[in-house]
């Protein structure tokens, strides 16, 4: 398990690293992931090793053991053939055989489970990677809304320090100021051209002519007296004209009131 102590120091020093010289949050996360799977890479690369070497031991305790098993034989046969002597230096080969492949049964014995440790963790480590993957998708869109909040939050911070509303006030007021000065200047003109004279005069016509035509379809109706006619005329300059006019104002009259009892 050194191996993975090893992997683990180099890879929080080389994350410490990273994250300390890189200001860009999203940079920094893919760096990380980068590095991670950088040293799972060489992580598969020390698992392969060590899996080569508990094969080797197995091949070797093999050997050890398929020699044994041949020394015995020569021995059994040297017992056959009537020498012992020789059959004894067989047994002696077949146990230092023995040894060796007792000793190596157990280095592979050791060896296999901690392949089989290894392969377990790297498991873990390559689902750890897949999950710090998914999470950075996650962490990234968290940055990427905190920095467009801290964004807006800046430029409502501007508006509020620059008094931009209140030269918007300011704007509106000259403007304000602007039109009425407008409406003034084309008043003016139409004061000076006569127009609104005119159109004072226009106006007062049209009320008369209305009353006129509302108070003759009364009369006409039966539900108003007759109204008399008030000729407009100029104020008499002479006994003559005052004359003439009294006879006008009775001649309407009399007009009027015949009209009123057909």
């Amino acid at each position: 398990m050194g191996l993975w102590k090893r992997l683990a120091q180099l890879l929080k020093s080389n994350v410490n690293d990273i994250v300390d010289g890189s200001a860009d949050p999203e940079r920094t996360l893919d760096l990380v992931v980068g590095e991670m799977r950088g040293q799972l890479v060489e992580a598969k690369k020390q698992v392969a090793v060590a899996i080569a070497d508990e094969r080797r031991l197995k091949q070797q305790v093999e050997a050890e053991q398929k020699a044994a098993a041949d020394w015995e034989r020569k021995a059994v046969l040297a017992i056959k053939a009537g020498d012992d002597e020789l059959a004894k230096q067989a047994l002696m080969r077949q146990r230092d055989h023995d040894g060796v492949a007792a000793q190596l049964a157990q280095q592979h014995e050791k060896q296999a489970h901690a392949v089989e440790q290894l392969k377990i963790a790297l498991r873990a480590l390559n689902t750890k990677i897949e999950e710090a993957e998914r999470k950075k998708t996650v962490l990234v869109a968290r940055q990427r809304r905190a920095e467009a909040l801290r964004s807006i939050e800046g430029t409502l911070s501007g508006l509020k320090e620059s008094s931009a509303f209140e030269t918007f006030n300011r704007l509106e007021k000259r403007i304000d100021q602007a039109e009425a000065e407008a409406d003034a200047e084309a008043e003016l003109g139409r004061e000076m051209s006569g127009s609104t004279v005119k159109q004072r005069f226009d106006d007062l016509e049209r009320d008369a002519s209305a009353d006129d035509a509302l108070a003759a379809l009364k009369q006409k109706m039966g539900i108003a007296p007759p109204t008399p006619v008030v000729a407009r005329v100029a104020a008499p300059q002479s006994e003559d004209e005052e004359e003439l006019a009294e006879l006008e104002t009775a001649l309407a009259e009399l007009k009027a009131r015949e009209g009123g009892q057909t």
